[in-house]
């Protein structure tokens, strides 16, 4: 081909340009899948000024259950562990990760002293302002759950909406040794956990869209990138959102691990606990094997008291 013919061909194929060869890499480095459990950013989500009162928002609507479960899912929630497993005025509850503060007004209606430990800001000051409102002593704590210490025991531990699931192996155990070290001799752990359906269930997919997740991730217009992969030998599971402004990028992971009943009680019995009855969800619900959630009710193997 002449020297003339390929200056006369249109710009899109030259030689490609620096932008290009750019764009080229940060395309390949987003679909590049990453390590499990490499890189934690959770504090993005429920830290960030905007994201965490988008998040706020999905919390509260009562017509969907992308952050909480539907008011009356909650309410079906609170009636069966109160019924169960005796929750009441002498009754001392966590509520790890507990957001707006839907579960533990509900369990302080009940009777029960309550705290709660979340690290949005945003959701806890919704929490408090309701607590006031409705006149129950709860004690909010801001910041990390994993760095939450008590020197009282609790009769019961609650850990909804699968959260458990989007930590690492090793935050997992610790998380479960600090419940065992937090729990009264006679006192339970109730969490729920995605499932091995829901696992099979996953896709792999990718794909972009202008302020992907109706702009939750930013107050400004954005190209949002959502890359899914899957981990066939650890059950898990990633959703990787590339997020990309003016002013840079920046990625955020969601992380979900299934689990069998049987693998969940092999971590909970390296760590001092033992569940002792598995159900469908945190209604007492029949557990199924087709179900996308399960949840357990676990006890301390060592009676002795333990630290955290």
């Amino acid at each position: 081909m002449s020297a003339a013919k390929v200056k006369g061909m249109p710009a899109r194929t030259r030689s490609r340009t620096r932008t290009q060869i750019d764009l080229f890499a940060t395309l390949q480095s987003l679909n590049t899948r990453p390590k499990p459990f490499e890189v934690d950013t959770a504090a993005e989500i429920w830290t960030n000024p905007h994201t965490s009162a988008r998040m706020l928002e999905f919390h509260l609507d009562p017509r969907v259950d992308a952050a909480s479960k539907k008011p009356e899912d909650i309410d079906r929630c609170i009636a069966w562990i109160g019924e169960t497993f005796q929750v009441g005025e002498s009754s001392r509850v966590a509520d790890f990760g507990c957001g707006p503060g839907l579960y533990a007004s509900r369990l302080a209606q009940l009777g029960a002293r309550v705290t709660g430990i979340d690290l949005s800001w945003r959701s806890l000051e919704y929490a408090r302002a309701q607590a006031e409102r409705q006149d129950h002593d709860i004690e909010y704590v801001e910041g990390d759950y994993l760095e939450f210490e008590s020197e009282e025991s609790f009769d019961v531990i609650l850990m909804v909406q699968c959260d458990f699931c989007g930590h690492a192996p090793q935050t997992r155990q610790r998380l479960l040794r600090k419940f065992a070290g937090l729990l009264k001799p006679s006192g339970v752990l109730l969490l729920d956990v995605y499932s091995l359906a829901a696992f099979d269930l996953r896709r792999e997919v990718s794909g972009y869209e202008k302020n992907l997740l109706d702009g939750i991730w930013s107050p400004h217009p954005y190209y949002g990138f959502l890359n899914s992969f899957k981990y066939p030998a650890e059950k898990l599971a990633l959703d990787q959102y590339t997020i990309v402004e003016p002013s840079g990028i920046k990625t955020i992971y969601n992380w979900f691990q299934s689990f069998s009943p049987e693998t969940l009680a092999q971590e909970f019995s390296e760590c001092g606990l033992e569940i002792h009855e598995t159900y469908g969800d945190l209604t007492g619900t029949a557990y199924g094997k087709t179900k996308t959630e399960f949840a357990v009710a676990a006890r301390r193997t060592n009676t002795e008291s333990i630290g955290a």
